[in-house]
């Protein structure tokens, strides 16, 4: 049985599952939906009010904002097992019999739980980009279309890696995981937003250290047709994708760092 047919295997009996319930799935991604798009609806208000800010329109910001939520969606979709690992694994003892499957840990993690319910912000995010494009009068060709799906990549990677070292974290301790809350859903808040409006630091931040930067900011610049106020240069704006996927070896490195010093729990 190769990787992909037991993913299908797996993503299978996952939406058998929720189906069993469709009214509380229809419920959740309702409530993913419109819980989103509240920070969207905020941000219209604002510049409504008070106009482009340092030459920013609303247009420029659903853009970054729309990129990012669905990416972000489908990274959260496929990293659920990761993002549960200490609670549901380590505190319980259950990846004792991970590891004892004749199948690598991380595949059954990707496999054990698709949440449907995530379509809700994935479709935010759609709609959003929607608005964008007629916002800016913005014309598809094939190579912005194959940016921004290069892009959604590149944020699904990043996203995923970051709960993939959250996973890593617990093999060492599990009471203050939630501190990757920061990196995850405050990174999603922050790349929603043009770098070109943050601190020197906290740019270098989002650029070198955790690129969210790199897989949200410089891309949509390029599809945007806009110069970087930063002074990135043009050729470079369309590659720096490839950092998420970077970062997601990363984190795998660690991740079987992480497992090759797992003890047990001793129950």
């Amino acid at each position: 049985m190769t990787a992909l047919f037991l993913l299908t295997r797996y993503f299978s009996a996952s939406v058998r599952g929720q189906l069993q319930y469709p009214g509380s799935t229809i419920l959740l991604a309702a409530g993913q939906f419109f819980t989103t798009i509240i920070d969207i609806v905020a941000a219209w208000a604002l510049f409504a009010r008070f106009g482009p800010v340092q030459g920013w329109t609303f247009g420029d910001i659903a853009m970054f904002f729309g990129m990012i939520s669905v990416s972000f969606a489908i990274a959260d979709f496929l990293s659920r097992g990761f993002d549960m690992f200490g609670a549901h694994f380590i505190k319980t003892g259950d990846f004792d019999r991970v590891l004892l499957r004749p199948r690598s840990a991380a595949l059954q993690l990707i496999g054990y739980d698709f949440r449907l319910a995530r379509i809700g912000r994935l479709a935010q995010g759609l709609i959003v980009i929607g608005l964008a494009t007629a916002s800016l009068s913005l014309e598809w060709d094939a190579a912005k279309v194959g940016l921004a799906l290069w892009t959604i990549v590149g944020g699904v990677a990043l996203f995923v890696g970051l709960m993939v070292f959250q996973a890593t974290l617990a093999f060492w301790t599990v009471e203050s995981l939630e501190v990757m809350n920061v990196l995850t859903y405050g990174g999603v808040q922050a790349a929603q937003f043009p770098l070109s409006l943050y601190a020197g630091w906290f740019r270098n931040l989002l650029i070198f250290i955790v690129p969210l930067g790199c897989v949200a900011y410089f891309p949509v610049l390029a599809i945007l047709d806009k110069p970087d106020p930063l002074g990135a240069p043009a050729w470079l704006l369309p590659l720096t994708p490839a950092a998420g996927l970077i970062f997601l070896a990363v984190s795998f490195l660690a991740w079987r760092f992480g497992v090759s010093k797992y003890t047990s729990t001793g129950s």
